[in-house]
């Protein structure tokens, strides 16, 4: 997988770059960071007061458009009593209204897949089966397969048949990807989209290197959609733990990561991402195929998609996890792939471990990013002394990223708890508010724990001096990461 943008360590797998290249990614995270906007901690701190002070009843669209309040009173009844009669999750709920700026949408069924095997294979299924358009933007695209079939393989396939198949590709992510796989693409009529080139000659929509494409999307004719953290990478085609290795090597890197599927009404606001991106970065005009279908009810999960992005005015991802940080009754349980915190993410996690909640954060035992997990370690001492549970996996590379609290709300998507989430990144995140999604990840989440290494308080405050000025110094680093 290619390194994090501007990481100063390359992992082995990655295909080494040109003196040149890395002078330009050197100069360019210069400038980038000479001119960097800091995280506005004061207008998201005045966004969540004024959400907590002037919350209002939450608005719930379906499959044909707003509930009436008879029908959103039953929704909220029902969710409530999953909520074992608590009031955290009317909270959670009116406050996001006021944050997340898109409605929350009723009747979608949810899935959650785990690693690059079930994700592939729900990911190649949804493909397989799509009749009119398949949609796809993603970080890192490479000629993955399932059970022996090739992406290109299929997606030309589904060309043949007169499906509309459009890609978007992170110019940066896919630097690796050899050209004749998207050159076969295209010479079968799939529509490409390279965002923010590198080369400022062939950049569409301005000259934005340091902004990069972050999200995982997939949408099969506007009705089924998958999002979270794996990208179309040959990294997740290892297998298991337990089937990667081969008799005398020693195994490949096995990537941990969790991915959604989505099918149900709120496939739109997916859809919708999708085609803004498509148009900001001035694709080729694609024909009306049914893109946004009444999709009948699938399910009972409650969802809300976030877009971000970075002229967004207010980061709406991170304020949206931070009023679910502080809204906390009962606990926060967290796994990223980049723990680079901003001080208010560190603060709110410290502020909400004192007031008795049961904070636990899943992260990386060892990265494709050195220097993003040096600056993580920098900030494990605070967060043990405030009460924070640090678990470190082991025999794989975490890269999912997801959290749920309070066993009632719930994001999966493509969102780092970094700062490059918040000010570069486009990004995709799924907020799922009900007792059953954040338990099936939960019961994943305490089963990783228990298999990962806990981080001590007192052996990690007896580690070497070298080891904490090297941390430290790496901060320098923290706000383009």
């Amino acid at each position: 997988m290619p390194p994090r943008l501007f990481d100063g360590v390359m992992p082995q797998a990655a295909h080494s770059r040109s003196r040149s290249s890395r002078l330009l990614l050197t100069g360019l995270a210069l400038s980038a960071l000479a001119g960097c906007a800091p995280v506005p901690e004061a207008k998201v701190n005045q966004a969540i007061e004024q959400a907590a002070d002037g919350a209002e009843t939450p608005l719930l669209v379906g499959a044909r458009g707003p509930l009436s309040p008879e029908q959103s009173k039953a929704v909220l009844a029902r969710l409530q009593t999953e909520a074992r009669e608590s009031d955290v999750l009317a909270r959670h709920l009116a406050i996001e209204q006021a944050i997340a700026e898109t409605p929350l949408v009723v009747g979608n069924k949810t899935q959650l897949l785990r690693d690059g095997a079930q994700a592939f294979h729900a990911i190649f299924a949804a493909i397989r089966q799509a009749r009119k358009h398949v949609h796809l933007e993603y970080y890192i695209v490479e000629d993955v397969q399932n059970d022996g079939e090739h992406l290109s393989d299929l997606l030309t396939a589904k060309r043949r048949e007169g499906v509309q198949v459009a890609l978007i590709y992170d110019s940066y992510g896919s630097a690796r990807t050899p050209s004749q796989f998207f050159d076969r693409l295209k010479d079968a009529g799939v529509q490409l989209v390279s965002f923010n080139s590198l080369n400022p000659l062939e950049a569409r929509a301005g000259y934005a290197p340091n902004d990069r494409d972050h999200r995982k999307i997939l949408v099969a004719d506007g009705a089924v959609g998958i999002v979270g953290g794996v990208n179309l990478s040959t990294d997740y085609e290892s297998g298991s733990l337990a089937t990667s290795k081969k008799p005398g090597q020693p195994p490949p890197e096995y990537w941990r990561d969790t991915d959604l599927q989505i099918e149900g009404p709120v496939i739109a606001q997916l859809q919708t991402l999708f085609l803004e991106t498509w148009k900001q970065q001035k694709g080729p005009a694609l024909e009306d195929a049914d893109f946004f279908p009444t999709v009948s009810p699938k399910g009972n999960e409650v969802i809300r998609i976030i877009g971000s992005g970075p002229d967004d005015k207010l980061p709406r991802y991170y304020t949206t996890l931070l009023s679910a940080i502080r809204n906390a009754e009962q606990n926060v349980w967290i796994s990223t792939a980049y723990f680079v915190p901003t001080s208010q993410e560190v603060e709110d996690l410290e502020q909400a471990a004192r007031r008795g909640i049961d904070v636990r954060l899943l992260l990386p035992g060892k990265s494709d990013s050195s220097l993003s997990l040096a600056v993580g370690h920098s900030h494990y001492s605070e967060l043990l002394e405030a009460g924070v549970k640090i678990y470190e996996t082991k025999d794989a590379i975490l890269h999912s990223k997801s959290a749920t609290v309070d066993g009632v709300w719930t994001v999966i998507g493509s969102s780092n708890f970094d700062h490059r989430s918040v000010l570069f990144n486009d990004e995709v995140d799924a907020v799922v508010l009900g007792r059953a999604t954040a338990s099936e990840l939960q019961a994943i989440l305490d089963s990783e724990m228990r298999d990962a290494a806990p981080v001590d308080r007192e052996a990690w405050s007896h580690r070497p001096l070298g080891d904490r000025f090297e941390e430290r110094f790496s901060r320098i680093w923290q706000s383009l990461l």
